[in-house]
Parts: C-alpha cells; sequence; structure tokens
C-alpha cells in the first residue's frame, strides 16, 4: 500500500475556493468541484499539525461505498468523471484515491444529524435534562442505550473552527422552511437505518452520522460532501458492545483519548504534537473500519 501522506494539497491547475478543516475544494468551471480529502485531522474542532497517513484515502473510499450503496434512496453529488483528468499529469498523484469531481450544489447550512444510541453530547444533554436536543427520552436510560425509535437532531453548521450547535427542528424549518426539513429528516432517518441494518451483518454497530444535502439548479435535494466514514459516525464493534460505558470506536478516538491527558492544553488552537504510535493506531483504526464495513482493503 502507498502510505505517504497529503497533509495540505497544492493544485495549481484549477481555481482554489477553499480548505475545510479535512477537504481541499477547487473549482472544475461552473457546475463542478474536485474535492481532495486529505490526510488532516481534527479532534474538538482543532485541526492536529501531523497527518494520519492513508486516512483521507480511507475516508473517500468509504463515501463511495456508501453513495453506491444508498443512491436509490437519494441522488448525491458524484458525477463519475476521474479525479485525474481534471488537473494536469503531475498532479495526479495528489488526487488519486483520494478525491472525487463532484456537482456543485447549494449547500443547505443544517446537518443533518441521527441517533441510534446515546452517547455523547446527546448523553450529556440526556443527563442534565433527560432530554436530547428538546426531545424528551424514557428516564432511565443507560449511556450508550440503544434508542426506541432513531432520533434526527439537527445542528447548524459552524464556521471553520467552532463548534456546530445543536438547534431544535422548529429551528431547523424557521431556517430552510417546513416541507425541506422534513424531506431532510425523512430521507437522513431512511439513509441511517438502511445503513445501520447492512452494517449489522458486517459486526458493526452504527451509533449516530451526520449527512450533509445540497440542492442542485432544479431544487433537487442531493446527499454531499462525505457519508458514513469513520470521520462522520460513531462505529462501534458489536463483539465489544455493552451500554452503560462508551465502547471503543472505529475513529479518532485514540487521538481524542490521548489530547484529554493533557493538563495543558485548553482545546483550542495551537494543537499539540501528537506521539507516532497514536498516529499509526489512529490509522489502523481508520483501515479496520473500511475493511470491516465494506469488505474492501484500501486502494493503493
Amino acid at each position: 500500500m502507498n502510505n505517504h501522506s497529503l497533509y495540505q494539497s497544492s493544485i495549481q491547475s484549477l481555481p482554489l475556493l477553499g480548505r475545510g478543516k479535512v477537504r481541499d475544494n477547487y473549482a472544475v468551471g461552473d457546475d463542478k468541484l474536485l474535492i481532495v480529502t486529505t490526510d488532516r485531522l481534527s479532534a474538538f474542532d482543532v485541526v492536529m499539525n501531523e497527518p494520519i497517513p492513508g486516512k483521507g484515502k480511507v475516508l473517500n473510499q468509504m463515501s463511495d461505498f456508501w453513495f453506491d450503496k444508498l443512491r436509490d434512496i437519494v441522488p448525491n453529488h458524484l458525477t463519475g468523471v476521474a479525479p485525474e483528468s481534471v488537473v494536469r499529469p503531475e498532479e495526479a498523484d495528489q488526487v488519486r484515491g483520494r478525491a472525487v469531481v463532484a456537482k456543485r450544489l447549494k449547500p443547505i447550512l443544517v446537518e443533518a444529524v441521527v441517533r441510534g444510541y446515546i452517547i455523547g453530547s446527546g448523553w450529556k444533554d440526556y443527563q442534565a435534562t433527560g432530554s436530547v436536543c428538546g426531545i424528551a427520552l424514557p428516564p432511565g436510560l443507560r449511556q450508550a442505550d440503544k434508542l426506541a425509535e432513531p432520533l434526527f437532531t439537527p445542528a447548524a453548521k459552524a464556521d471553520l473552527g467552532e463548534h456546530d450547535e445543536n438547534i431544535s427542528f422548529a429551528d431547523m424549518e424557521n431556517r430552510i422552511g417546513k416541507e425541506l426539513a422534513a424531506k431532510i429528516r425523512d430521507i437522513s432517518i431512511r439513509l441511517y437505518t438502511t445503513a445501520a441494518d447492512y452494517a449489522a451483518t458486517r459486526g458493526i454497530i452504527i451509533a449516530d452520522t451526520k449527512f450533509e444535502f445540497g440542492l442542485d439548479d432544479n431544487g433537487v435535494l442531493h446527499l454531499m460532501d462525505e457519508v458514513l466514514t469513520a470521520d462522520s459516525s460513531r462505529f462501534w464493534p458489536a463483539d465489544s458492545y455493552a451500554p452503560g460505558m462508551s465502547p471503543p470506536s472505529f475513529d479518532k478516538q485514540f487521538v481524542r483519548d490521548y489530547l484529554e491527558t493533557l493538563k495543558d492544553w485548553n482545546k483550542t488552537p495551537p494543537a499539540p504534537p501528537l506521539p507516532a504510535d497514536v498516529i499509526e493506531k489512529t490509522g489502523a483504526k481508520y483501515r479496520e473500519a473500511l475493511e470491516r464495513l465494506t469488505g474492501q482493503t484500501l486502494k493503493d
């Protein structure tokens, strides 16, 4: 496996539109984007200084898998155009296996979060209020308990470096309209349920995930960005799952756990350096998630 890493792309043949925490976006004409998934990693909304080698390729391959599997539920942003075909030959290495050419959509600035289990900020919310994002839940739930029905808990997208803010469904309706809000909620729950049922056959629990949507010029809703990756979801191995504790997960938990031990870092930039073993273990977890969920190894 070619494991050289890409912390930041430097494509000169296309206009750079912007860099997110993980992805660099370039314009391909007026109607398409080149989205390059780098090996950057963010934790607590702070981008770390070290790349996780191969992580971007894992995320890209996993998203491709899910976009294909879920394409009958909702259209997605993929165009099928080869990324290598829109850059100069000498830039092909930067995009091979880690980029897609996507439709340029009008993004909807609400993240569609679906929770099947009570964990993370949802668990903290429940402990404090008995509710998650304003949705009342039965008393007596334990950490990581499965919910009776998946919950749709939208979040307002924040600027880079800021935390996304949980909002009520009524707030989402006010922001984007009742009809579109209901459509996104229903599609998100269907996407989550379909994916969770499949993942269960592979010995993986999808505890929660977030989806992002955009509209094309005709107002047609599309699934975009990434889908059901270890960056946008919590994946738990079913064989070690037990409610009452936070289960081990296939994501950046090694990084989060290490950062939590640092008494002198207040979770704001600049990021502290990551030890080599934390980087290595995190990369291995991402690859394991890909292999266990999709049955595929990381393509070179």
